[in-house]
């Protein structure tokens, strides 16, 4: 614990980044070095200390308790405690101590290790980390009261648990493990269209596959930039997605780079006309046409399709550190990475062509600049990728 005298110097520097200098907040996402304060003020807290890798360039990774509860059903605390309601739902408990196997299709509450005891004015928002995303694993977190997933109201003070359903293969899971993250946030931090193209004309966020940065007036804006899918593939590699089997062994998620991707994906290669039909409820793993690049001082969150967008449902691992794409410096050639997005379609088979708008890029501002950015010095698993499936599997 830090003494009293650490303790306002660290409340010092944290309210001189967090607020303007009229003493109101700044709108926007806290960086790392802000989120490293807050656990040592106790704002997020854990009987067992935080780990040096759980701070991301503006998230905190959350880590699975010593349990897992087997529940009915899916549900919202809303004005009850989390506990209450898990007496009625719970069928039995998993160890997670020595590792526990979740099966595919079931639902499983697990509460944990980090809390939280946000300050006046303070939001919380959490979402699947990337492997866990492209592992077609359905993750939320909520919270005691809540009344909606993954949003920790302002001011909240309790526990987080978290609701694991793994879609398309069983999976062995251990106390400590790491599926979710924790961004903070004030005020309002989406950029809005005008401010969006400022920052645009000098830090371009779309490149073309060859390089250049694409122009503004080539894209499609609408509460965020729209990127495609690509389903051209190239010559030295046809492959345009991967398809989850319907029945595989259990992926125990402490073994990395361990599994034959043969055994768990089928390769989809590129189709005459450059189409492909998605077969209802499987899982497809995809990558964008166009390459992006975060900008250190920038954020983007991915935005699922809306209803009306057909019956095609995209779920995704939710968004974009800072620097991710960014190859550093101020260069706005040769910057990017493609994309991975993860899909499921419903209900009817659903045919997509190359190039056809799959999802949206919403971008939201940070308090101050991270001292940490997403890439290759902090060991980002997929800063260079391609067509790129999750971390357990050899690539």
């Amino acid at each position: 614990m830090t003494t009293e005298e650490s303790r306002i110097t660290l409340k010092k520097t944290l309210n001189s980044g967090i607020k303007s200098r009229n003493g109101k907040l700044k709108n926007g996402y806290w960086p790392s070095q802000f989120i490293n304060i807050a656990h040592h003020l106790g704002i997020v807290s854990s009987k067992e200390s935080l780990e040096d890798q759980q701070f991301q360039p503006v998230s905190v990774d959350l880590r699975l308790g010593e349990k897992a509860y087997r529940i009915q059903s899916s549900f919202l605390p809303e004005n009850e405690l989390v506990e209450t309601k898990l007496k009625d739902l719970k069928l039995y408990e998993v160890d997670l101590t020595q590792s526990g196997i979740l099966e595919k299709g079931a639902i499983y509450l697990v509460p944990l290790l980090e809390e939280l005891s946000l300050p006046r004015g303070i939001y919380g928002v959490t979402n699947p980390k990337s492997s866990t995303g492209r592992l077609d694993m359905f993750t939320r977190v909520i919270v005691n009261h809540g009344h909606r997933f993954d949003e920790i109201p302002v001011n909240y003070r309790g526990k987080l648990y978290l609701e694991i359903i793994p879609r398309s293969f069983p999976v062995k899971v251990h106390k400590g493990l790491s599926l979710n993250q924790l961004r903070l946030y004030q005020g309002d931090p989406y950029i809005r269209k005008a401010d969006f193209r400022k920052i645009y004309k000098n830090k371009p966020v779309l490149f073309s596959e060859k390089g250049p940065s694409i122009p503004w007036e080539q894209i499609h804006y609408e509460e965020g930039v729209f990127i495609s899918v690509d389903l051209l593939g190239e010559k030295k590699n046809p492959i345009v997605a991967y398809k989850a089997k319907t029945n595989s062994e259990v992926i125990d998620l402490s073994k990395i780079n361990h599994y034959d991707p043969r055994d768990f994906w089928e390769p989809v290669r590129c189709q005459k006309k450059n189409r492909l039909i998605l077969e209802p409820e499987s899982f497809y793993i995809m990558m964008s046409k166009e390459k992006i690049c975060i900008w250190p001082d920038l954020l983007a969150e991915m935005v699922a399709y809306e209803p009306n967008s057909g019956e095609l449902r995209t779920h995704y691992a939710g968004f974009f550190d800072p620097g991710f794409g960014w190859h550093g410096g101020n260069e706005t050639v040769n910057q990017g990475t493609k994309a991975v997005m993860e899909v499921r379609p419903h209900d009817v088979p659903f045919m997509i062509e190359d190039g056809q708008t799959f999802c949206r890029l919403k971008f939201e501002k940070i308090v101050e600049t991270p001292e940490k950015v997403y890439g290759e010095k902090i060991a980002s698993n997929y800063q260079g990728q391609e067509l790129k499936l999750s971390k357990y599997f050899k690539s």
